[in-house]
């Protein structure tokens, strides 16, 4: 069986795609910090609860990703 060899450029453009995934679970922790006024020390302290919003938001965003691009294969089929 042939392995499927994933270009460099896409592999960029996820690559970028999850790190503003990352970004976005610090804003939220960030946000939820501020809201419920804990300490700044709970950033880190809750750097693994940040990974895990990270690869929700990814797997979100691959949802919605999918979706539009099966909207628009079957609008380009028509």
């Amino acid at each position: 069986m042939k392995k499927p060899i994933i270009p460099p450029a896409r592999l960029k453009k996820e690559g970028i795609i999850l790190l503003v995934c990352f970004f976005a679970g610090i804003g939220l922790n960030i946000y939820a910090i501020s809201k419920y006024n804990f300490t700044l020390s709970e950033l880190f302290s809750r750097l693994h609860l940040i990974i895990a919003a990270t690869f929700l938001i990814y797997l979100l965003v691959l949802l919605f990703r999918l979706v539009f691009l099966g909207i628009a294969k079957l609008i380009q089929k028509n």
